[in-house]
This record gives C-alpha cells, structure tokens and sequence, in this order.
C-alpha cells in the first residue's frame, strides 16, 4: 500500500490522538492534579496521559506517558474505550483510555503536578475534570467490551454520548 493510497484530505476531519490512563491499587485510583500553571484544568484531578508521538502506536504512547508522569512500568494496560472529541473544529481529539493495576503504591511526581492515590469513596470530593464521574465507572466495569463515546459542545457546554 502506497501513502498516496491513504485517501489523506486536509479537508476531511481530523484528529489529535490523545491517551489517559487510570492506574488502581486495592480500592484506590491514581490521579493527577493538574499544576496551577498548566493550560488546561489546573488545580483538577485527571487521570494520566497525554498525545500519541511520531514513530508510536497508541499503547507505546500510553506505557510513555505512564512512565513520565509517573515513574511506573511494567504495567499491563487494557483498552476500555476510545472518545471521539468535536470541537466544533477542522481537528478533533481520538482519545484512547486505558486501565492498570499497581502492585505498589509507589509513584514519582512530575513537573505535570501532583500524584495522588485517592479512595474509590472519597470521588466525590474532590476536584474532578468534568467527564471523570462518567468515565471513571464504564473503566471499571466488569464488562468485557470496550465501550466507544463521542464528546462535544452545545453552547460551550460538554454533551457526551456512549455506545455499550
């Protein structure tokens, strides 16, 4: 197959290939509070993760960003879903989510902002990135499909749609 032969058109809709990851350990979850000077939800609690790099697929990508942000390898990671995200926009987001257990609890910060294990009951009160609440139980469904969603805006507020 030629790279002619992938039917590439600037016009069509693309996509940013995006990863998170949601580490647990017993009954809790590792998040990430984002630093009060990132660009994007600074001071709220996120799973980890980050873009897809040239020259890798999505779960080097996903096993990169663990590392990074982390410190943990050796992580067996299992798809669960994948988010369409419309901005509105020429270029969307593709973004892959995944789920791993910890045999420790020992992390190592990044300048990404702060690790943080957190219990599966406290959730609720903490600062979480919006879609986390709806994210956080189709992860940890005992299902064995990987559920697929499709995420964007009416009026500048998120409308999130799932199948399975």
């Amino acid at each position: 197959m030629k790279k002619s032969d992938q039917g590439f058109n600037p016009k069509r809709f693309q996509v940013i290939v995006r990863t998170l990851i949601f580490i647990f350990h017993d009954d809790k979850i590792l998040l990430l509070k984002g630093a009060p000077n990132k660009k994007i939800w600074p001071g709220k609690f996120n799973g980890i993760g980050g873009h897809l790099e040239m020259n890798e697929d999505v779960l080097s990508s996903a096993k990169r960003e663990l590392k990074e942000e982390t410190g943990l390898t050796n992580i067996n990671l299992q798809l669960r879903g994948n988010i369409v995200i419309d901005n509105g926009d020429q270029t969307g987001i593709m973004l892959f989510v995944y789920r791993g257990e910890a045999l420790s609890t020992k992390i190592v910060n990044s300048d990404e902002g702060q690790l943080m294990w957190v219990e599966m009951e406290e959730l609720d009160k903490i600062d979480l990135v919006e879609d986390l609440k709806t994210l956080i139980p189709r992860v940890i469904s005992n299902e064995q499909s990987v559920f697929s969603g499709y995420y964007h805006f009416v009026n500048d507020k998120l409308q999130m749609e799932f199948e399975n």
